[in-house]
């Protein structure tokens, strides 16, 4: 995976792999393995791409994702009819395309045929292009055929009760292309869900990938040592809405040893003040923004 330069160290966020025992390891053993990510790097995830400047969950978002210098492009996962991991926010295709309809109740030919970038010229004039108009809603397996081993994916499980298999489905697609495995660093695949079930279920399927617990909070966030601890079984760190957090609240989820990536951050003065508590990444719809504030950092 890519090593990253921050404030003059390199952080690869490398993870403790392990080596083969003489003797296997039991289940219980197995679910007790926890990776760890580098607690000194902060991770610019590029929050549905680049979603500031292109249209959200596309190859070009993702594109400038990169370009912007994303450390993760963020790809949250619908499911379609057919049993296709689409790269789509909602359940729903009105909002992102100019389809109707649950995506559960669309085949992948069919949401292949939608227009998934020229809500984006109309609603954001001022970053319209072109070629946005008519781009296509892709695949799990086109985005990464598209950007390989390369990149590093933040993948998220959206609404997985709606989707049975959709954890088996995803770990399936990422050994496929050889982003998991003895030989891989587990680092280079995140997978964040809101639904604890999920997380576990991956966990269960594939302790050695890193995993965030994510959480939304309707007023100031409050969370408790017996809630951390919880989440620790199983998840590397916690993401939730950085609006309602405060620098006691990072600090507490620092002191259990859990990462937290808050979501998300496009202003540089939020930025630089979640920075000052002590997060240790977040989501940004504008990663350049981000870069630059680390960069000055």
């Amino acid at each position: 995976m890519k090593k990253l330069l921050r404030n003059g160290v390199v952080a690869a966020a490398l993870l403790g792999m392990g080596t083969t025992l003489a003797s296997p390891a039991t289940a219980a053993d197995q679910r007790t393995e926890k990776p760890s990510l580098n607690p000194n790097q902060i991770l610019n995830v590029a929050h549905r791409g680049a979603s500031g400047y292109a249209p959200e969950h596309t190859l070009p978002s993702y594109e400038l994702g990169e370009k912007m210098k994303g450390d993760y492009v963020e790809v949250d996962l619908q499911m379609t009819k057919d049993g296709e991991l689409i790269a789509m926010h909602d359940e729903t295709l009105d909002r992102t395309t100019n389809g109707t309809g649950l995506v559960k109740d669309h085949t992948l030919e069919e949401i292949k045929q939608l227009d998934a970038g020229s809500w984006f010229n109309e609603k954001y004039p001022q970053m319209a292009k072109e070629e946005y108009a008519g781009v296509q809603v892709p695949t799990l397996d086109e985005v990464i055929e598209k950007f390989g081993k390369s990149t590093n994916y933040y993948i998220e499980t959206k609404s997985p009760d709606v989707y049975p298999g959709m954890e088996e489905n995803l770990l399936e697609t990422l050994e496929k292309h050889g982003l998991t495995g003895p030989n891989n660093p587990s680092s280079q695949v995140i997978i964040q869900s809101f639904s604890p079930e999920s997380l576990k279920k991956v966990h269960d399927l594939n302790p050695k990938i890193p995993l965030v617990q994510l959480l939304w909070y309707t007023s100031p966030a409050t969370i408790t040592d017996v809630e951390l601890e919880q989440y620790k079984q199983y998840a590397v760190g916690v993401g939730m809405n950085h609006d309602r957090i405060d620098e006691s609240y990072v600090q507490k989820v620092r002191e259990h040893d859990l990462l937290i990536h808050p979501y998300t951050v496009n202003e540089k003065e939020d930025m630089e003040k979640l920075l000052d508590w002590g997060v240790t990444g977040m989501f940004t719809n504008y990663p350049n923004r981000l870069h630059e504030v680390l960069e000055s950092r």
